[in-house]
């Protein structure tokens, strides 16, 4: 069966009714059921008798594919399929904020709230700063204030482009940052010595020999040598018996 998107119709060239100047026409009625080819006065003939147009929706098939149906419920309904597209379309708008050189703490905190504001709500950031007469020989001054507004909102941003000047004017553009992109609480490394310091005190140290479970043997001391039994000469007996 041969069949046609109506969603990919451009509503600005479509020929309708007596508009379709071609000899043969593909017919489609209005339930989606194949009439065959017919010459378009026949075609516009059947779709007049239900009171619906006759719409070519493919101009570039051979023969040109036409479909019988309600021309202007047709186009309602295309216009409010564009309608709901553009709702669920995000449309990111450019907001400008602007820094003099001279821009004391509190100004600057006050700038500062408005692009996290601008970053929270999905917009993108443009910071600027414009330099007036003399100023232009300070634009360091200028480059040090943005590098410290990207700094202070790194958190909530990336820098789509770093400040750069165009004649007296100094800007940065930044993008909010995407939810899964947001930092993570470093943890600190942990090595072997601190793993071994947050054993279980539980846990029963190794013995110096290796092998776990093994009794510590109980160091002993050498025994003493026995004494020696002196034998008595005949001289020290009699020595004994006299006295």
């Amino acid at each position: 069966m041969f069949r046609v998107s109506e969603d990919g119709i451009d509503k600005r060239f479509i020929r309708t009714n007596d508009r379709i100047r071609a000899r043969e026409i593909r017919v489609i009625d209005d339930e989606g059921e194949q009439m065959g080819i017919m010459p378009p006065y026949e075609a516009l003939k059947k779709a007049r008798e239900k009171n619906l147009d006759l719409v070519e929706i493919s101009a570039s098939a051979n023969p040109p594919v036409c479909r019988i149906m309600d021309y202007g419920k047709f186009l309602y309904q295309q216009e409010k399929k564009e309608r709901e597209a553009k709702k669920h379309q995000k449309t990111i708008v450019v907001k400008e904020v602007k820094f003099r050189i001279n821009v004391d703490d509190h100004d600057y905190e006050t700038k500062k709230n408005h692009v996290l504001r601008f970053l929270d709500e999905g917009d993108k950031v443009k910071a600027t700063i414009f330099f007036r007469g003399r100023e232009m020989t300070r634009t360091m001054l200028g480059r040090q204030i943005l590098e410290r507004l990207i700094k202070d909102v790194e958190p909530h941003s990336i820098v789509e482009f770093r400040p750069r000047q165009e004649g007296n004017t100094l800007h940065a553009i930044l993008a909010p940052k995407k939810t899964g992109e947001k930092e993570k609480p470093k943890q600190p490394p942990q090595g072997r010595g601190s793993r071994s310091a947050a054993a279980p005190q539980g846990e029963r140290a190794k013995p110096a020999g290796g092998v776990e479970g093994a009794q510590p043997m109980a160091a002993t001391a050498p025994a003493p040598n026995p004494p020696q039994a002196v034998a008595a000469t005949p001289a020290s007996a009699t020595t004994a018996k006299q006295a």
